[in-house]
């Protein structure tokens, strides 16, 4: 596929796009495990909690608005002010990026090469990815400092299966690990991507289309390691923007359970955000994390002195509030190709 002057497919150029079996299985699995969910708890108190949730679905669906909001807005900030990237463009971006990571199995890359790509009639490619990955960067560490905090909170308050333990502090192992990494190697600037690069360009290893974009990807890692010494103002924003998001988060489990059963601790709340978390973590390439979020919810609930189908229905509850935008982000989807098609 030949590409514009921008990075991105010329207009009216059809992306072919295949359906693999690791696509169709990892969907068959949450299928699978969204059904032996349903059939294990009680379904009558699942249906009985979505319809007590009412109009509270309005005040879950902007909540998890904002968090998108908010998470936009930081991109912006991780961007050169100079660019004149704006929320308006990319708010609608991140919806777009997120529809398309909810509904296949490509997950995280279908996500992010698609929010930079939506935006390069606003500023380059290469700016938008730098930005962008400033901010996935942030945001990732945010991400590991709550499921620490969350899961040693559970540990700490909550008796467990000693297999649940074992899950649990592996997690905040390979979360303690992922920070102290990120710390070092942004503390020593080392150069990993472009480095490992060099490496196997060096013994003629490297794919030739990653070779012939080493300079462009050696000023991406300059970006990115060079923005908290150059903007130490904005990056104290941004984690404040980043802390914001998941306080979104913990309110929005807060609000659904106050409708489904009753007004829980913000610890309580907090520790089911983590799950959450942790779930979108290793369930990425699972469409719309089916199955296993309401396996897993209805697990910890009980744990935390709640009903299986009280988590469920707190798994239910996100996935509608997850269609809606993700409804908002296909609306945005074909509005765009629609433009580059014209």
């Amino acid at each position: 596929m030949s590409v514009d002057d921008r990075g991105g497919p010329r207009p009216g150029e059809r992306k072919r796009r295949r359906v693999t079996p690791g696509s169709v299985a990892a969907a068959l699995f949450g299928a699978a495990l969204f059904a032996l969910t349903l059939r294990q708890t009680r379904l009558d108190e699942v249906l009985a909690g979505m319809h007590s949730v009412g109009w509270g679905f309005l005040l879950i669906i902007v909540l998890s608005g904002i968090r998108l909001l908010v998470r936009a807005f930081a991109w912006t900030l991780c961007t050169p002010s100079a660019a004149g990237l704006r929320v308006r463009d990319t708010f609608p971006a991140f919806l777009t990026g997120d529809a398309l990571g909810n509904l296949t199995p490509l997950g995280l890359f279908a996500s992010e090469a698609t929010k930079a790509v939506y935006v390069r009639h606003r500023v380059p490619l290469a700016t938008a990815v730098s930005g962008l990955t400033i901010e996935n960067l942030i945001y990732t560490m945010t991400v590991a400092v709550v499921i620490v905090t969350g899961t040693l909170a559970l540990l700490w308050g909550f008796r467990v299966s000693h297999n649940l333990e074992v899950v649990f502090l592996v997690s905040v192992g390979m979360m303690l690990a992922l920070l102290v990494a990120a710390g070092w190697i942004v503390g020593r600037q080392i150069k990993v991507m472009t480095g490992l690069l060099d490496w196997l360009h060096r013994r003629s290893l490297a794919p030739q289309a990653l070779a012939g974009r080493l300079e462009k990807l050696r000023t991406l890692e300059d970006a990115v390691y060079g923005f908290h010494r150059q903007n130490p103002a904005r990056l104290v924003t941004v984690v404040a923007l980043e802390t914001a998001y998941h306080a979104c988060g913990v309110a929005e489990v807060y609000v659904t359970l106050a409708w489904v059963a009753t007004p829980p601790p913000l610890m309580i709340a907090f520790i089911l955000e983590t799950a959450n978390r942790l779930t979108n973590v290793v369930f990425k390439f699972v469409p719309m994390r089916l199955g296993v979020d309401e396996a897993g919810s209805a697990l910890l609930t009980t744990v935390l002195g709640y009903t299986s189908a009280t988590g469920a229905t707190l798994a239910l509850v996100r996935k509608v509030r997850m269609l809606v935008w993700t409804a908002a982000g296909v609306f945005f989807l074909a509005r765009w190709r629609g433009a580059a098609d014209a």
